[in-house]
């Protein structure tokens, strides 16, 4: 019998990324927050900050695949480090500037050069201490996103009505460098030997790696990158502009922020119950049902507008992009060799990177143009059926054939 290589360290790693990912994506949150007072200052439509946003999301997904490379050759530590203080650099600087600034800080220091080495590159460093409970781990660990969104905008919204959102954003600039730094420095260590039974799954993999599910591996990874833009824009829309769209039918900006934080807050709870799920169903099959919940949720914010109705809708759209990102993650180890996955696992989360970028943005253009939000909503339900019809061929020749090793 091969000796797991989980441990109670692997639990620790996993925890302190945890940590690092809440902190790191709190960082895009200040101008989500800031919305409408940013662009009132600048004297801009809201599709100006939007872009911000959407900017910080390109810059950290197409320097994702890069910073996975390079912690495959510095190791994850050295990355996680410069990354956290090239985040904080961007946000200090950005809170002096004007919006060109905010879009450039955004773009290359908080994005490119900060958060570019958060999420991929931990991700596919954190598979790597975990043979047995892979779902459960990547779903805690992919969960910090949701757990910012849970704590970071009440606080901020709090923040920014005190001291205004350049204060809001220097002071967020301290804290995330005061804290991702000393954590990467402490606990982001060489992971364990992988064994026998990495190297067996090494060995299946190889043949993955010619042939997923029948099919050529590179078109099995651009129908994943395909699918997981197109839910990614969905999600986007009503977490870029949930604030605003509250305020707009006359929910005050405090319940909108609470709102924002319910949709986040299940997101984590969910992800948790969808890791569980995703050992047992395997990563496809784990993001076609919360593809489904979130088309859902989708259709519910473009019938209700009343509070109840919106928090109500908001709770079973947190159930389902909740699954989305792990199942992403885990259908990437399970089609493809482990070795592969520094590079994979990025090249899979750049057009999701992409698709919050575009929905984010697209959200605002819309809202510019018709002046209400229904048209973006509709667009996103678009995209979130595309999404299935990409997924769906893969999971029916999944089932079709034995289930590939993980």
């Amino acid at each position: 019998m091969v000796r797991s290589i989980e441990s109670r360290r692997s639990w620790i790693v996993a925890t302190v990324a945890l940590t690092v990912l809440t902190i790191s994506y709190g960082a895009p949150l200040v101008t989500v927050v800031a919305l409408k007072p940013i662009a009132s200052e600048f004297g801009t439509s809201r599709s100006g900050p939007s872009l911000a946003v959407s900017l910080t999301y390109i810059g950290s997904g197409l320097g994702g695949i890069l910073m996975g490379w390079m912690s495959g050759h510095l190791g994850i530590r050295r990355v996680v480090i410069g990354c956290g203080i090239m985040l904080a650099t961007g946000l200090v600087v950005a809170s002096f500037g004007g919006l060109w600034s905010l879009y450039l800080c955004n773009l290359l220091l908080v994005g490119l050069l900060g958060a570019a080495g958060m999420f991929s590159p931990i991700m596919a460093y954190v598979t790597r201490w975990f043979d047995q409970h892979r779902g459960s781990a990547v779903a805690l660990v992919s969960s910090g996103q949701y757990m910012a969104g849970a704590l970071w905008p009440l606080v901020l919204q709090f923040a920014v009505g005190t001291i205004g959102w350049r204060n809001t954003m220097l002071l967020y600039g301290l804290l995330a460098v005061g804290t991702i730094v000393p954590l990467a420095a402490a606990f982001f260590c060489m992971p364990p030997e992988e064994g026998r039974s990495l190297q067996a799954a090494s060995v299946k993999g190889e043949t993955a790696a010619l042939s997923a599910l029948g099919l050529p591996s590179n078109l099995v990874l651009g129908l994943l990158m395909l699918a997981i833009f197109c839910c990614c824009l969905t999600m986007a829309m009503p977490l870029s502009h949930m604030v605003a769209f509250c305020s707009d039918i006359g929910i005050g900006p405090a319940h909108g922020a609470a709102m924002l934080s319910t949709q986040l807050a299940i997101g984590f709870v969910a992800q948790q119950m969808w890791g569980w799920l995703a050992d047992r169903l395997g990563g496809l099959a784990t993001v076609l049902c919360a593809s489904v919940s979130m088309a859902v949720a989708m259709i519910g914010f473009l019938l209700t507008q009343n509070e109840i109705g919106l928090f109500s809708v908001s709770v079973v759209f947190g159930m389902g992009f909740g699954g989305l990102i792990p199942g992403y993650i885990l259908a990437v180890r399970e089609l493809f060799p482990a070795h592969e996955a520094s590079w994979r696992i990025p090249a899979v989360m750049f057009p999701g990177a992409l698709g919050m970028a575009a929905g984010g943005w697209l959200a605002g253009t819309m809202y510019d143009q018709f002046g209400f939000y229904a048209p973006a909503f509709a667009a996103g339900i678009a995209f979130n059926l595309l999404n299935m019809a990409a997924i769906v061929p893969l999971v029916v020749r999944e089932r079709a054939q034995p289930a590939l090793a993980r």
